[in-house]
């Protein structure tokens, strides 16, 4: 069946799903975000990097989408933006849990969650595998 205009507009085609997370006793509403949403998303995880490129920041990702996804029995958002810092300090497993659904019911894939979470170790500042001194310990050019 090919859908029209107003079938497509018209479809109930972001229902939230129950996660259980036995670590915060009981479950939560976590609906996908709709594509305005992502979109909104991806933006506020941008940075400006080396030379004015923009790159991924993906630290906190886990909890920042997680805060964008959770919801009441109305649709409604637990969470705010500003919310994410003190829910990233909560379980690593049931942040992860909560995560995995939402990043699945918000249409990313494996490719979409592993750039978002690329060099994570690097943007929080451990796990540099560079043999260099770090910036503070350089010599200026010329010296």
């Amino acid at each position: 069946m090919r859908l029209s205009k107003d079938d497509i507009l018209k479809a109930a085609d972001n229902a939230p799903e129950e996660v259980e997370c036995p670590e915060w006793g009981g479950s939560v509403l976590v609906r996908g975000m709709t594509g305005r949403e992502r979109d909104a998303f991806e933006v506020s995880m941008m940075t400006s990097g080396r030379g004015g490129r923009r790159e991924v920041n993906p630290v906190n990702v886990r909890a920042k989408l997680v805060a964008r996804c959770v919801v009441d029995d109305d649709g409604n958002r637990l969470f705010t933006d500003a919310d994410a810092n003190e829910l990233g300090a909560k379980s690593a497993a049931a942040v992860d849990r909560v995560y995995a659904v939402a990043a699945r019911l918000s249409g990313m894939g494996d490719d979409d969650q592993e750039d978002m979470t690329r060099d994570f170790a690097l943007a929080d500042g451990e796990g540099s595998s560079s043999s260099s001194p770090p910036a503070s310990a350089r010599r200026p050019r010329g010296s």
